[in-house]
């Protein structure tokens, strides 16, 4: 027997693969509240228009009467909407305590006034919300050490969804990702924005000495994962959702330079960005222990999921090639990028 879900953040990426997934593998009906910001990209899932149950809703979730509406007949919530770009709340972080902050609290509020309808309310965090992780992993009980505008918006998102379920009793579980990678991420991150720059001919920009450690784990298990935290996740537990491959950056960069036959010279070191987070690395017994078990996500499996990667955005350049043309990419891209790159390139 299906549910009814609100997924708020639907046309991004991890959002727009969960809803994929929802429809192909289970009966739950989905209503899909996004605001169409630059990375809410409606050719995410342009094809599922027609589905019978599929609804899309175009609105903001920072406004208390978009919400009541959006929220009406359903029984749960999976809470992706979220502004997420580290470097972009560096530039701007007002928008992501309005989105990341305030939107969190209206979802929180509509759904306590809910009380007896609503059964599960997921909350998406992210593994930066315990900061750096010099030495070995962080469960789900440390202590949050937020070091940039976004993970510390992400951080009092966490706090003010546990505060729900400690005080309401709101039926809340909080989901914390690790790095994805996949189909349908938005070309500013590192992954899409190496394949489709190295598509293009231009250089990918390193920043400092490529010595950042990232936990990944490929989209598809990922969404798999959130899908078993909503079913069967403890009412005020938190899950980490993190990969089995930890990777510094330039290792990444060089296994998908191998997969795309990509020379070392479009490889360009920039000036590190401020604050940057040396080492992350999520302990996901927890979420074991429910029941998970990965499909790709194994190291043995890392390497194809790469490959996967590479050939999804290399045959499709019409639906990244309009994004990487517009005024909001290419604006960033220069004062994030292009100005480093090309000094790396003239030392």
């Amino acid at each position: 027997m299906g549910m009814k879900v609100l997924v708020t953040g639907g046309l991004g990426f991890i959002g727009s693969n969960f809803i994929r997934r929802a429809l192909a593998e289970t009966k739950d009906e989905i209503v899909n509240l996004d605001a169409e910001t630059y990375a809410g990209n409606p050719e995410n899932l342009a094809d599922l228009l027609p589905h019978p149950r599929y609804r899309f809703l175009r609105g903001d979730i920072s406004d208390p009467e978009t919400v009541r509406q959006a929220m009406k007949g359903v029984q749960a919530v999976a809470h992706f909407a979220a502004e997420t770009h580290v470097d972009r709340s560096i530039l701007d972080p007002e928008a992501f305590l309005k989105t990341n902050v305030l939107g969190t609290h209206v979802l929180l509020e509509e759904a306590r006034r809910r009380a007896g309808e609503i059964k599960r309310f997921l909350h998406i965090s992210t593994d930066e919300v315990y900061g750096p992780v010099l030495r070995g992993k962080s469960s789900e009980d440390a202590p949050f050490r937020p070091t940039s505008p976004y993970a510390a918006s992400k951080a009092a998102a966490d706090h003010l969804a546990t505060a729900y379920h400690k005080t309401y009793g709101l039926p809340v579980v909080i989901a914390r990702p690790s790095n994805n990678f996949g189909p349908y991420q938005y070309p500013e991150k590192a992954l899409p924005l190496m394949i489709t720059n190295w598509s293009e001919g231009k250089p990918f920009p390193l920043y400092g000495d490529g010595g950042q450690v990232r936990n990944w784990i490929y989209v598809h298990d990922c969404v798999r994962a959130l899908d078993l935290i909503l079913r069967k996740g403890s009412p005020g537990r938190s899950y980490n959702v993190g990969g089995s491959v930890l990777l510094r950056n330039r290792d990444l960069v060089l296994k998908m330079r191998k997969v795309m036959g990509i020379p070392k010279s479009l490889v360009r070191q920039v000036p590190d960005r401020p604050g940057h987070d040396r080492r992350y690395a999520l302990d996901s017994r927890a979420l074991s222990k429910l029941g998970y078990r990965p499909a790709s996500d194994p190291a043995s499996d890392f390497d194809r999921a790469l490959r996967e990667t590479a050939a999804w955005y290399q045959s499709r350049r019409s639906w990244w090639r309009p994004l990487k043309q517009s005024p909001v990419f290419s604006a960033y891209y220069r004062e994030q990028y292009a100005e480093k790159t090309k000094e790396a390139a003239a030392r």
